[in-house]
């Protein structure tokens, strides 16, 4: 028996959430498990309705399931950042759910956008740290003048790093503070290893902007090479943030597993969502190896679609599936990865997104059955 903290969220939420639930219950039919579902409110309804965002019995009870499977959060009643922050981004810090992992993989019968790529083409995995990097919320916006500290820290900034002598008493500023530690950049990194050595991947890739940000990303270099040393079978390499996005699109087939500080992690994985086929093809796991983790597909919930039964239920399915496999069900989450290839290998059932007209609630059964019928 599992106890799944479920959080449906908001637009399309509830919807793809229902789905990815029903796939795992067939899955667990087949696999002699059971799953017990204990969902939340937290959202935007919940939010306007009582000003709270979440609470603490709330977390306290979460810490002692098994996992957590969020739908989609962000609604246009609120104002940009507050749901995502309050929520999303609270529950990562509070389980310290330091590894956001993104699988890039282009499944049979999905149409890759880049030309002449096939599936063997595109196969591999972004480690991404989770809580550090510029996310750490620290930063500030003054009118330099009224406060003399920073009045100072700015004319130093220029005279110093500049050679500059400028009057920027009077001058409205904004900062914001990039934060990597060596715990934190330690723990991420040999996650990497670990999970490339897991796969059976030659050769992990880290990403940084050392040639412009040196303090910050030099570090984060410097602990890469130290725990590289622990795993000599597996290369390493360096790739600035912006020649990786070109070679993405390049040569994909190049990559197996790459580990990315928190800002350059969350924008090479959309671009890695459409090489692979699209947001509705990408999962998404928030991941504390000695705690609760919590599962969702990367995309947002989409509110012009919500309550019309129309979006992709896939990536929320896959997410399910690496929920799955976290808690230790690996041959559940497998079928369930099998089970979505086939359906969209026989191309049969597909949703607007993907060329058809299927429904969220038909892509969402046909997955199951099709769980069903492997061997």
């Amino acid at each position: 028996m599992y106890r799944i903290a479920v959080i449906p969220g908001d637009g399309i939420g509830p919807e793809i959430i229902n789905e990815g639930k029903k796939v795992i219950e067939a899955v667990s039919e087949k696999e002699n498990f059971e799953v017990e579902w204990i969902e939340y409110p937290f959202g935007a309804d919940h939010y306007l309705e009582t000003g709270e965002l979440l609470n603490e019995d709330a977390l306290k009870e979460i810490e002692k399931m098994d996992a957590i499977y969020l739908g989609a959060l962000g609604d246009p009643r609120v104002e940009p950042g507050v749901l995502e922050k309050g929520i999303l981004l609270a529950l990562r810090f509070y389980f310290d759910q330091y590894v956001n992992l993104r699988p890039v993989k282009l499944l049979e019968g999905v149409e890759c956008p880049l030309k002449n790529k096939k599936p063997e083409d595109i196969d591999f995995v972004v480690v991404r740290e989770n809580t550090e990097d510029f996310y750490v919320g620290i930063g500030n916006h003054a009118n330099v003048g009224k406060n003399k500290q920073e009045l100072e820290i700015i004319r130093s900034l220029y005279s110093v790093k500049f050679g500059l002598d400028i009057e920027v008493d009077g001058c409205e500023i904004t900062y914001q503070i990039g934060v990597i530690s060596r715990k934190g950049a330690e723990r991420v990194i040999r996650y990497a290893f670990e999970l490339a050595r897991k796969r059976g991947d030659s050769r992990v890739t880290a990403v940084d902007k050392a040639n412009v940000l040196s303090h910050v990303y030099n570090f984060w270099r410097s602990i890469v090479e130290e725990v590289s040393k622990d795993y000599p079978d597996i290369e390493h390499e360096f790739n600035f943030v912006d020649a990786i996005t070109m070679w993405f699109v390049k040569n994909p087939e190049w990559y197996q597993t790459i580990v990315t500080p928190n800002m350059f992690g969350d924008i090479i994985t959309d671009l890695g969502a459409m090489i692979q086929g699209g947001l509705g093809l990408a999962p998404g796991g928030n991941i504390n190896p000695d705690g609760v983790s919590m599962f969702e597909p990367i995309h947002g919930s989409a509110p012009k679609y919500a309550g019309k039964n129309v979006a992709n239920p896939i990536a929320t399915i896959w997410a399910g599936a690496m929920m799955l496999e976290e808690i230790g069900e690996e041959k559940a989450a497998n079928d369930i990865v099998k089970a979505i290839e086939l359906v969209l290998k026989e191309g049969k059932v597909r949703t607007k997104d993907l060329g058809g007209k299927a429904t969220t609630s038909e892509m969402g059964d046909a997955i199951a059955k099709k769980v069903k019928e492997l061997e």
